[in-house]
């Protein structure tokens, strides 16, 4: 055996022997959850649960950052742009991962292809609720008041391009209503703002708004799930209230960014489902409104693209541009 051949099978070997090695001792450092909203929402609450039960289970420091802006898509593009060694993750949603790349002309990410999903975490119908000053009490009355108001109608949302924004566009093409989106940075803000009535109504997560519902604070109109919620079963659907097959959730995974070895995402996905069993968050979210998961990876990845495909209709038929 010559020299040149015995040094190309030393590196051949060397690479063969590097490959597994750096799945197996991964993670190397402490790990970073990006949330693209502010602290209080219902992403951030999931992100420093999983977190907590990560640190744990991987034996590294995870933390949460918090990185808002444009209805979650700074944050995700900073993990987009993020090295590909599975220690910088996004807590991903609807508006970040589905709705921005149809939404925004200039989006310096591709929702489908600039990220490697790991699992859908824990989706749930919107909710509409309004300010328990305004007069209607059911979807055809809060419907009647949104065409007298000729737009004076608002509703509130955690920010541009999320769920929340583009399910109150679908809801306005469906009841054919003009209201007036009120964009924050964040569903606390949005809900502060909705009880002390500066905004009049609100597509909202179950977990941020639940305890105030109950509380009397606000008043729930309808559910935007085509089955009534088990946690208040006695608010009507969007569809028995008159609005014939409307269908909307907000959803949260876990995406790394795109080229992430396979043999991480599939540590990650594991120690990630194991997390989402815990009673911890499989009791606390259940209890507050969302269907608990831990998709495959490659579930999670075409549900992602039928829900790119879904959305893209709804802002084409809205005509809705943000920039």
């Amino acid at each position: 055996m010559t020299g040149l051949t015995r040094r190309g099978l030393g590196a051949a070997l060397t690479m063969a022997l590097a490959a597994p090695a750096f799945g197996q001792t991964w993670p190397t450092r402490p790990l970073r959850i990006v949330v693209p909203f502010p602290p209080g929402g219902s992403t951030d609450v999931l992100a420093r649960r999983l977190a907590e039960r990560l640190t744990v289970s991987l034996g590294q420091t995870v933390v949460v950052e918090n990185r808002p802006g444009a209805g979650g898509t700074v944050g995700a593009d900073a993990v987009a742009k993020s090295p590909p060694d599975g220690h910088t993750l996004l807590m991903g949603v609807t508006g970040s991962n589905a709705i921005a790349g149809s939404l925004f002309r200039n989006l310096p990410y591709d929702p489908a292809n600039a990220f490697a999903p790991v699992s859908r975490l824990v989706s749930a119908p919107l909710i509409l609720v309004v300010n328990k000053d305004v007069p209607a009490t059911d979807l055809q009355g809060y419907i009647a008041e949104a065409r007298a108001a000729g737009g004076g109608m608002t509703y509130a949302t955690p920010g541009n391009g999320t769920s929340m924004h583009l399910t109150g566009v679908m809801f306005s093409q469906a009841a054919r209503v003009d209201l007036t989106h009120v964009p924050y940075r964040g569903s606390a803000q949005a809900l502060t703002d909705l009880i002390a009535g500066q905004v009049k109504s609100s597509f909202a997560d179950f977990l941020v708004v639940l305890p105030q519902v109950r509380a009397g604070a606000i008043r729930p109109i309808a559910v935007t799930s085509l089955e009534r919620h088990p946690l208040l079963p006695e608010v009507p659907t969007m569809a028995e209230a008159g609005l014939r097959g409307f269908n909307a959730a907000s959803w949260q995974g876990l995406f790394a960014p795109a080229g992430t070895p396979a043999e991480v995402l599939a540590k990650l996905h594991a120690e990630v489902a194991r997390a989402m069993q815990s009673p911890e968050i499989k009791d606390s979210f259940a209890s507050q409104g969302f269907l608990v998961e831990a998709t495959t990876p490659a579930d999670f990845d075409a549900f992602v693209r039928a829900e790119v495909a879904k959305w893209a209709v709804v802002v084409r038929e809205g005509r809705v541009t943000l920039d």
